[in-house]
């Protein structure tokens, strides 16, 4: 050992504990590894000092003669116990976040909390050879106060291990708590936070947490359920709500095929029956929007079918209005007709019935009429690379033939039935007076191509491929050198 060191060993001990302190905050923690083998490094180096010099700490003090340097050693010998406390704290706390990561925090640090306890013990029986069971008697007697003064705060603490050793949930994952639904952000020794839909912060106990119904939605983590609940007429026929909500569901994508989609009956009052539709979602971002659209789905089948919701039973069209009539009723571009305009209107209008997979409208056709969707779904299928894929899908009210009649150019696509199809036809002959007459549905019409012919373009254009920069060894590589 140099000489220096074997001259001067306090002040060597104080600068390794210096210098630890210094490596430890300027090593950035991205190079973890790196600033605990720093650790173990110093840590020998500073042992190796306090044993040459006769400074053991599992013994009192030398240098009983001189008071300051026997402080100044005594101070050292503890100051070895909690070094050692926190470098075996570190050292755990990396094996542990390689095999639990960050959810075994609060266990990480109970575990450090023990260590450091075992620590100052072994320091005052060892160097300051203090009567350890008198003290272990009296800081247990102090326990028992303190414990039953902070009862709830205890509980919150190991209930907070216990679900970080059960693990229900972990950060990011979006959960309910007895009916607090958000994505964690932090569990700490006292609470679980949770970051609500809204926007803001919830803090749960732990404890309230550890006893309460935990609903985790992002397990499994590829699919996320969702319901929307629908009240009906209690005088409409079952198997009619059943299939019209079915059409609902496969006109809605998003949903996944696996698990499938289903619709149920919930409950039956006198004042109207309950349906739940229900699925899964890829996304838990997804949620909120596929409901929504669900529901707007839900709504337009059923009408399609003559079953109105509760809330909407009062504004429905009467009975004795026909299909078409009530269909032009109902369609958003020709709703603002006169009532004299859709009579005429609908008596030029066929029923035109497709089966699931017929062909309603090719690709590459230009169209001399139109048709409305009066009921089912139907697939929009796009061409991108020679590979025909499914762009969209569409339900009552929508029209199909649009760009034919505004600007005799052929169809972008192919439309086919995806269920058992009712569509209405209005041919080029009574629909362009019309649209001579009221440029409101003209400009309404034109709007609605634009539109698609831009999602159209958008979705078939090719993605621009990124040149890849070759270096000086791929060079050589490609001439074979």
């Amino acid at each position: 050992m140099p000489s220096f060191i074997v001259d001067h060993p306090m002040l060597c001990a104080l600068a390794l504990i210096l210098i630890d302190i210094a490596v430890w905050r300027l090593i950035s923690p991205a190079l973890a590894n790196w600033k605990l083998a720093a650790r173990l490094v110093i840590f020998a180096v500073f042992s190796a000092v306090l044993f040459n010099d006769g400074m053991n700490p599992m013994q009192a003090a030398p240098y009983v003669d001189d008071t300051a340097l026997h402080l100044a050693a005594t101070a050292l010998q503890i100051g070895w116990w909690l070094f050692a406390a926190r470098t075996l704290t570190v050292l755990l706390g990396a094996v542990m976040m390689q095999r639990v990561g960050h959810t075994g925090r609060l266990l990480q640090d109970l575990m450090g909390a023990v260590i450091f306890l075992i620590a100052i013990i072994a320091a005052m029986a060892y160097v300051l050879d203090l009567p350890v069971k008198g003290v272990l008697a009296t800081s247990g007697a102090v326990a028992i106060i303190v414990g039953l003064a902070l009862q709830s705060t205890l509980s919150d603490v190991f209930s907070g291990i216990v679900l970080n050793t059960t693990k229900p949930y972990q950060i990011d994952d979006w959960i309910s708590i007895d009916g607090t639904e958000g994505r964690v952000t932090d569990i700490d020794w006292r609470a679980t936070r949770l970051q609500t839909s809204q926007g803001s912060l919830a803090v749960i106990p732990n404890s309230l947490a550890a006893k309460a119904k935990i609903i985790n939605f992002s397990r499994p983590a590829d699919m996320f359920g969702l319901a929307v609940s629908l009240q009906v007429s209690p005088h409409a026929r079952p198997q009619t709500v059943i299939e019209a909500l079915e059409r609902a569901m496969q006109g809605c994508r998003a949903l996944l095929a696996k698990p499938a989609p289903s619709v149920a009956f919930k409950a039956s009052a006198s004042g109207g029956v309950e349906y739940e539709i229900s699925g899964f979602v890829p996304a838990m971002g997804l949620k909120r929007e596929v409901r929504n659209q669900l529901y707007d789905l839900a709504f337009r089948h059923l009408q399609a079918a003559g079953v109105g919701l509760l809330s909407a039973t009062e504004g429905s069209t009467p009975a004795t209005v026909s299909g078409a009539r009530a269909l032009l009723e109902r369609s958003s571009i020709f709703s603002t007709l006169r009532q004299e305009e859709k009579d005429t209107f609908s008596q030029n209008m066929t029923l035109h019935t497709y089966r699931a997979g017929d062909m309603i409208l090719p690709a590459g056709e230009v169209s001399d009429h139109l048709f409305i969707i009066e009921s089912g779904v139907v697939s929009v299928m796009l061409v991108k690379g020679g590979h025909q894929f499914e762009a969209g899908r569409m339900g009552p009210g929508e029209v199909i033939g649009e760009s034919g009649i505004l600007t005799d150019q052929a169809t972008l696509a192919d439309f086919t039935a995806k269920t058992y199809c009712t569509l209405y036809r209005i041919e080029n002959e009574y629909l362009k007076p019309c649209l001579d007459a009221r440029h409101d549905i003209g400009e309404a019409m034109k709007a609605l191509l634009d539109f698609r012919v831009h999602a159209a373009q958008a979705l078939t254009e090719d993605t621009p491929v990124v040149p890849v920069k070759k270096g000086f060894l791929q060079w050589l590589r490609s001439r074979g050198l």
